[in-house]
């Protein structure tokens, strides 16, 4: 028996056949037409899920089931509002389940989705309750127990990237202050080094982005931090300390296994784990006990796909 895991993107739509092991057999991918509207990439993805089963001789009802990560909340009515991709409302779920009528349709939150790919495959694989920060653009994650995403009793659940963990200088896209999202982001990290720098404070970092501050990117940040850059230093280690609080929050409400970090972000691995352990244990209740293992996730982008395949 195959699986289909679809993760929706604002640029490009990727589809993958994965086994029953969690192994991606073949995949395909096609350009997600926002511009040609939400019937355009419903089609499109129609066409590229029957071409690549076509394409690797597999009929559709050897499919147990098709899974979806989209980049936006689902409702219970399964309706979906995703700026990026131009929707407003669309009923989402109502028209994949009229394309592919002959198969069982899954869809959840592209970031949910990767974080349960990452529990049945990968960094989390075996663990009853884990949680998974995607630290990327934004910052999304997924808390998954016993081997099914939560999400709620109204499907709302486990949006840790507006978890409000402090008060900021700066609003979050959603219209809060003081988000986890506006601490522990790429956006959030760029946004304070340029901060410290437009104050006066010299760096390295603008040397990197050629002199102009608008070109700064998080990996210039991380770069420089190595070189025990002073705005880079104290950059990096407020993005740490808030870190460090929302994961503490975590384990003082749901004590999971294993906690991983995944997005562009966790590239920086190296610099993220160190003592993150100890800055940890500053905000949890029982700071004697043994507490989650923090890990670095391990699927990459293939999290998407598997994830969305094991949706059930």
């Amino acid at each position: 028996m195959y699986f289909v895991g679809v993760d929706i993107g604002g640029t490009g739509v990727q589809a993958g056949i994965v086994d029953e092991n969690g192994k991606i057999l073949f995949r395909k991918e096609c350009k997600t037409d926002v511009v040609g509207g939400f019937e355009k990439i419903m089609d499109d993805i129609n066409i590229l899920v029957r071409e690549l089963l076509e394409e690797n001789n597999i009929d559709i009802k050897e499919i147990n089931s098709i899974g979806f990560g989209v980049p936006s909340f689902i409702n219970k009515d399964g309706l979906v509002t995703c700026v990026n991709l131009g929707w407003s409302e669309v009923q989402f779920m109502g028209a994949l389940k009229k394309r592919f009528e002959e198969v069982k349709i899954y869809a959840e939150n592209d970031a949910t989705v990767a974080a349960l790919g990452e529990a049945k495959f990968g960094s989390m694989k075996d663990s009853n309750i884990s949680v998974m920060y995607t630290l990327g653009t934004g910052v999304g994650g997924g808390i998954i127990i016993n081997g099914k995403a939560f999400t709620g009793a109204h499907g709302m659940g486990s949006e840790i990237g507006h978890a409000i963990i402090g008060e900021n200088y700066f609003d979050c896209n959603c219209g809060n202050n003081g988000c986890l999202e506006t601490f522990c982001s790429a956006t959030s990290i760029i946004k304070y080094a340029q901060k410290l720098i437009s104050e006066g404070v010299e760096s390295s970092i603008l040397e990197k982005a050629e002199n102009n501050i608008e070109d700064i990117n998080a990996k210039m940040v991380f770069d420089s931090y190595r070189e025990n850059d002073q705005v880079a230093v104290e950059t990096i280690t407020r993005f740490k300390s808030y870190l460090a609080k929302a994961m503490g929050s975590m384990i003082n409400t749901l004590d999971p296994e294993v906690i991983s970090i995944g997005g562009g972000v966790s590239r920086a691995s190296d610099i993220i784990l160190d003592n993150i352990e100890e800055l940890i244990r500053e905000h949890i209740l029982y700071k004697k006990e043994d507490f989650a293992k923090i890990v670095c996730a391990t699927l990459g982008a293939d999290a998407g796909i598997i994830g969305a395949a094991f949706l059930n």
